[in-house]
This record gives C-alpha cells, structure tokens and sequence, in this order.
C-alpha cells in the first residue's frame, strides 16, 4: 500500500492536510480485537483522522 493510499478506517489518505495519525479506539492500537486482525484499522492500529475544522 503506498503511502497516500487510505488504510481502511482512515477518513483521508496520510499527509492529507487537517488530519493525523491515531490510534483506532475498537482494538485500542493494537491492530487486534481478541484473537483476530481489526479489520476497519487493516491490523495496524491506527488510523488518519481529520483534526481540523473547515
């Protein structure tokens, strides 16, 4: 995956202006929900979150 494609749970793709990296509160950054991959965060635990207003 390139680095401006958006993982799944991203509002926009990284480096995307009014947004940042989080953590993906579902598996609490760890990319796992009990024994299984967070499908909406892809496995990595976070996610690319709009932080501004417009």
């Amino acid at each position: 995956m390139s680095a401006t494609t958006p993982r799944p749970g991203d509002d926009a793709p990284p480096g995307t202006p009014g947004t940042g990296e989080d953590i993906y509160p579902d598996c609490e950054g760890t990319g796992r929900i009990g024994q299984r991959r967070c499908e909406t965060c892809g496995g990595s635990g976070k996610v690319n979150k709009g932080i501004g207003g417009g």
